[in-house]
């Protein structure tokens, strides 16, 4: 599934009451010490069916309780099941330590459904070369920190860089405005045999998932919290500009290609074959471009998002389930630091996916500051299967990273309809999409407190 489907069916998770501590819920987990030993119930375990990742976390679960005797991790398989999710959270039944997105760390963190860790992480160096921006999501408005996070993205400009050369641009040198990118779209449109420029989309949400994206670059936001009530935000210049460019691209310029009303795959399909020059995109889309698209990795390269003023930003990560005692806190902290917030891990992780024909090399994750920073650069470097120049700009880029808006999935279906409409409807008038938008989106954000 793909990052995009898993964080949309994630938007109606929440919405469950649950009680403030794992005691009092009924909990029938394990006891926290038995003979002096921890019994740690985990999930992330991915699926047999995945047999290499599989076996590689059984693996590292086996070294951890090698080095960990008197911690047990009872590994359990999936990550985040919205089908069972509030129940589980309802019921006291999630694993002690549990995966999240970090579009979900807020709203555990406000209803009291974590566990505070913040005292135990002086006892864990790893933890204090987080970037702060990222842990940040995990923690609550006085500093306090629930879990830690495992990786993150963030929206850029993938492009092909074979069409870039064949349109007399840099490849090294993608577009760093809007206005340079539709210059650059109409002259890779401009090879004609049925090249588009750019693309973009507009079903399935992810038309209001690329305008939030295309909004926040230019300093926009699509809603804010003003003093204590959430607002739509994006019917200003920002917003119109954004409608207006794609409506100018698709009907003036003739850069977006007449095949419109795209969603997640379509995209991906179209820069594997060969004819479509830039969208927006993250990190991750190159290897299913290649391995599902039969693109060549050579061919990409990846920039920062034009204009750069901030761009859609998320990941994941692990939090503690409420109620857990320090034992078991202390052996969570003692899991997530061997397991992926470790610096000194990373080379061996690289090794053994180079070695199993996975991606190493890709700007992203990057959740790490200092020394830590420098050792997964060593590392990538040291194994890099894939053409690490080529992503160069966007690593180079550092644009501001923001987090998605309250009820992201009903807002970016209404937004949908505007990106739709700008193009397949030449004569669509921008201001009236985003009048109608944004009295759709007061509504639904009535109730975000």
């Amino acid at each position: 599934m793909s990052t995009f489907t898993l964080r949309a069916a994630l938007g109606l998770l929440l919405a469950a009451g649950v009680c403030l501590s794992a005691a009092g819920c009924g909990d029938d987990d394990a006891p926290a010490t038995k003979d002096g030993k921890v019994t740690l119930v985990i999930n992330g375990l991915p699926p047999a069916t995945e047999k290499a990742n599989h076996d590689r976390f059984l693996a590292n679960v086996a070294e951890f309780e090698k080095a960990n005797p008197d911690i047990t991790i009872d590994a359990r398989e999936g990550k985040m099941d919205p089908q069972t999710f509030p129940a589980k959270l309802a019921g006291g039944q999630l694993e002690d330590v549990f995966y999240v997105y970090f579009t979900d760390p807020a709203g555990l963190i406000a209803k009291h459904q974590v566990s505070d860790v913040s005292k135990y992480l002086k006892d864990f160096p790893a933890t204090s070369q987080i970037k702060p921006e990222v842990l940040r999501v995990f923690q609550d408005g006085k500093g306090g920190t629930y879990g830690l996070p495992y990786k993150n993205y963030s929206m850029g400009l993938l492009y092909n860089r074979d069409l870039f050369t064949k349109a007399g641009l840099d490849p090294n040198a993608p577009p760093a405005t809007w206005a340079d990118l539709r210059t650059a779209a109409k002259k890779i449109a401009d090879l004609g045999a049925g090249h588009v420029g750019y693309g973009d989309y507009s079903k399935s949400n992810t038309g209001g998932w690329h305008f939030t994206t295309e909004l926040y670059s230019l300093g926009g936001d699509v809603a804010v919290n003003d003093g204590g009530t959430w607002k739509a935000a994006f019917n200003t210049a920002p917003g119109r500009q954004v409608l207006q460019q794609l409506k100018d691209m698709r009907w003036t310029d003739n850069s977006m290609g007449s095949r419109q009303l795209l969603e997640w795959a379509d995209l991906l399909q179209m820069m594997g074959g060969g004819k479509l020059g830039m969208y927006l995109a993250t990190a991750d889309n190159i290897p299913t471009i290649v391995n599902q698209y039969k693109g060549d990795y050579q061919t990409y390269g990846l920039g920062p998002i034009p204009d750069g003023r901030g761009t859609l930003g998320g990941g994941e990560g692990y939090m503690f389930k409420a109620g857990l005692s320090p034992e078991k806190i202390r052996a969570g902290l003692k899991w997530l630091t061997f397991w992926f917030t470790s610096p000194d891990r990373i080379a061996a992780e690289n090794k053994w996916a180079s070695e199993t024909k996975q991606p190493v090399g890709l700007p992203e994750p990057a959740i790490y500051t200092g020394d830590a920073a420098a050792k997964q650069a060593a590392a990538d470097k040291q194994y890099a299967n894939v053409p690490q120049q080529n992503y160069a700009p966007f690593v180079a880029g550092r644009v501001p990273v923001k987090l998605e808006p309250p009820n992201a999935q009903q807002i970016y279906a209404v937004l949908d309809v505007a990106m739709q409409k700008v193009l397949t409807d030449r004569n669509a008038n921008v201001d009236q999409l985003l009048t109608d938008a944004e009295k759709q989106v007061n509504s639904i954000l009535a109730g975000v407190r």
